[in-house]
């Protein structure tokens, strides 16, 4: 069976070794260039004040830059190449029946089948990750934006995970439909599917947030490095619940429903709320006045904070993501078998 494995995908195994050898070598090229950009960077940073009071320059990315974008494409690419007509593709030529009248069962046919093309399909994933990792290190510490989903997609361990997860579920569904149109199409599908409604819903959550938080009267946000990182931001209570985000008159950003009655009747002829009609304070209060403001403010407890994923959480995300679509990949193959086990061919 693994003979007869090599025999059917030798011409597509070449075609993608030669890809990658293709991809690695621009990729290669680029990096070594964008490498040498950021330590030129790097040295003039150490050496003069060009990098004191602004960011350093951008990179030269390149066309490259447009190749990493294949790394989003090369999972789905494996699922409905691969995945979908190993079984498909054989229940619709009548191979099956061929194959099951010699000596070798449904469990070892598939068995060896999918394993070989799973393993590859890893191997792939695994390859392209590395190469994009290597070529994004510069760009990286650059931008400190790994968390980005664009970035962190295509480098690390997901990508791996995707892989499997998109052949195991376009092996499924060639098993399940008996149809290599069909099950290319919904195997397209349900990997985009899986893979917005984890990106969305679940990797923020995947790993407990950090929460911020700065006193309104301080002027600043604790705004982390990377704003992609941002989960949710405002006004939090004396308790940390955030404060709805109402039309309301307010004090130093603070509303002065917040605040004590006492305080609430020295804030009132300086309060305002930017609704229509509503009258701006006709000036600023005495610097006594403010003292007494701000000590109301405080006593408050209410606070400015910001929800988010640090990039010290970026390998526990890939990690906890990864044995997501593992696990995943794993229930689809194991539905492959059940239902290739007692189904009639």
């Amino acid at each position: 069976m693994s003979w007869l494995t090599w025999r059917q995908y030798r011409i597509q195994f070449v075609a993608v070794a030669a890809l990658l050898a293709v991809f690695g070598a621009v990729l290669l090229v680029s990096g070594l260039q964008l490498a040498a950009q950021w330590n030129a960077v790097v040295a003039a940073c150490r050496t003069g004040d060009a990098c004191a009071n602004q960011p350093p320059p951008p990179l030269d990315i390149g066309l490259a830059n447009d190749l990493t974008v294949l790394g989003l494409l090369v999972p789905a690419a494996l699922g409905i190449l691969w995945g979908a007509p190993l079984a498909g593709a054989e229940f619709e030529s009548g191979a099956v029946n061929f194959a099951w009248s010699q000596s070798i069962t449904r469990t070892r046919w598939l068995v060896v089948k999918a394993g070989w093309v799973l393993c590859t399909a890893a191997v792939v994933g695994g390859v392209v990750s590395a190469l994009l990792t290597w070529w994004s290190g510069p760009r990286n510490a650059a931008t400190a934006d790994a968390l980005r989903a664009t970035v962190f997609d295509t480098q690390g361990v997901v990508p791996v995970a995707y892989a499997v997860f998109a052949v195991a579920l376009g092996i499924a569904m060639g098993v399940l439909l008996r149809r290599t149109v069909p099950a290319v199409a919904v195997t397209l599908a349900g990997f985009v599917g899986v893979r917005l409604v984890v990106a969305q819903f679940l990797r923020p959550h995947l790993v407990p947030a950090t929460t911020a938080y700065s006193s309104p009267l301080s002027g600043t946000w604790p705004f982390p490095k990377g704003p992609d990182l941002i989960l949710s931001s405002g006004m939090a209570g004396r308790y940390g619940h955030p404060i709805p985000e109402v039309f309301t008159r307010e004090v130093a950003s603070v509303p002065v429903s917040y605040l004590s009655a006492t305080c609430q009747k020295l804030a009132a002829p300086f309060t305002y709320s930017g609704q229509p009609g509503d009258i701006q304070p006709a000036g600023h209060p005495s610097s006594a006045t403010q003292k007494l403001i701000d000590s109301c403010i405080q006593a408050s407890g209410v606070r400015n904070y910001v929800s988010y994923q640090p990039a010290s959480h970026y390998w526990p995300l890939q990690f906890a993501e990864a044995g997501i679509f593992v696990a995943l990949a794993a229930a689809f193959t194991g539905i492959a078998f059940l239902v290739l086990r007692h189904r009639d061919a």
